[in-house]
């Protein structure tokens, strides 16, 4: 009999215990998924992209998701949502390949892109019409405070090039830029990763946004949610007695 109570009595305060850590992986959970999705939605907007020139990068129809930054935090490299009144006054994505101050010019020798004389690695490209980082030769010195951008796919996009008679010779301001693209949502396509080939330049290229983390938080809070919320029908399932019949007969015999 003393036996059976101690085993009651220490089953309980396993039970306790569990239900305690439970209910605190649920409440923790539910920080950390509500949060992440709070996090996101004040750092992040979502886009659908129009055209196919940025392809292979994204493609037409891509749900991506764009970080709210101010055009002083653009870097070389940055995938960016921006708007220009010279460029129809719509939403458009580019990539930015130059900045103010630079001199920018294609193609070199290899048929490359060069900025102030260097000439800048885009394995994007490389599917394009041999291979080269433009189909047409240009030249151009970009204003302070504006950024030269041009689309990765290079045999029909619509971009600096097609400016270069402007008077900030296809420039765009720094203001024009609404957030920068860091993943693609939607055919599931994950980050896009800064290119290594502007890395080498000065200013170097953007940190990372807080979509990785902001995910992070999210599955991980579910997984706590559901985890703490499983718990307590698996230990019930686990708690039943077993072979209870037989057990009261040799109870009862040893009574005898």
């Amino acid at each position: 009999m003393s036996g059976t109570g101690r085993t009651e009595r220490s089953n309980g305060g396993h039970g306790r215990l569990g239900s305690v850590l439970s209910g605190l992986a649920v409440a923790v959970g539910c920080v950390l998924f509500l949060g992440g999705f709070v996090w996101g939605a004040v750092e992040y907007r979502p886009y659908t992209v129009p055209t196919n020139s940025m392809d292979p990068t994204v493609k037409a129809g891509d749900r991506v998701l764009a970080q709210r930054i101010s055009g002083d935090e653009v870097r070389r490299g940055d995938v960016v949502v921006f708007k220009d009144a010279d460029w129809a006054n719509m939403p458009m994505v580019k990539r930015v390949v130059a900045v103010g101050g630079d001199k920018i010019a294609c193609c070199d020798a290899d048929g490359r892109l060069t900025v102030n004389g260097t000439a800048v690695e885009e394995p994007y490209v490389r599917g394009m019409i041999g291979g080269r980082a433009s189909t047409t030769d240009f030249d151009a010195t970009v204003p302070e405070g504006k950024l030269f951008l041009l689309g990765d796919e290079r045999s029909g996009s619509l971009d600096s090039r097609v400016h270069l008679e402007d008077a900030g010779q296809g420039s765009v301001p720094r203001s024009a830029v609404d957030a920068r693209i860091d993943a693609v949502a939607w055919p599931l396509g994950g980050v896009i990763e800064r290119p290594a080939g502007f890395a080498a330049l000065p200013g170097g290229v953007s940190g990372p946004g807080p979509v990785r983390l902001i995910v992070v938080a999210v599955v991980a809070g579910a997984l706590l949610i559901f985890g703490g919320a499983a718990y307590g029908p698996v230990a019930r399932l686990f708690s039943r007695p077993r072979g209870g019949g037989r057990s009261g007969e040799g109870v009862s015999a040893g009574v005898r």
